[in-house]
């Protein structure tokens, strides 16, 4: 099952490879990771994806949760979060496809944010879902270039 951990986290160095290395020792690949100063700079927010049995999942947020410079963690694969990812895409184009693209980016409400003459660069903000959408439409034209930001993501409501 896919798991979307948020952690709030002292801003210091080696709080990253600290994390990274508690997944590791349980053989847990990270699918992504997402972190960046909070509106206190001292604290920095993490969102990390893995795809791991539930069983696995409360085992390493306890571990995580005990570490000195955790603040907070939270697994919100259990709880009603909202989530957004970017990608920068590269496509390849041509007089005869540019309407045809143009169309596609209209329907994901994806930015056209640079043009060559012979490519597209193109902007996409959504949930994950949204994303591979894209994707799936637009490899047929050629994807020569691309970077993902990964998720990020905060809980639902006012907690």
């Amino acid at each position: 099952m896919k798991h979307t951990i948020f952690a709030l986290v002292a801003n210091r160095t080696g709080v990253l490879a600290d994390l990274a290395q508690e997944f590791k020792k349980r053989n847990l690949n990270i699918q992504s990771v997402s972190c960046g100063e909070t509106e206190n700079p001292e604290v920095t927010s993490m969102v990390i994806c893995v795809d791991a049995p539930d069983e696995d999942m409360d085992p390493i947020t306890s571990a995580v949760g005990q570490m000195d410079f955790v603040i907070q963690v939270d697994d919100l694969a259990r709880k009603e979060f909202v989530d957004r990812e970017l990608v920068l895409m590269k496509i390849r184009r041509g007089t005869d496809n540019l309407s045809q693209l143009m169309q596609i980016l209209e329907v994901f409400r994806a930015s056209v944010v640079g043009m060559g003459e012979k490519s597209l660069t193109v902007e996409l903000s959504g949930d994950s879902e949204r994303v591979e959408g894209l994707i799936k439409m637009l490899a047929p034209f050629g994807i020569t270039s691309m970077a993902r930001t990964g998720k990020i993501a905060l809980k639902r409501g006012d907690d």
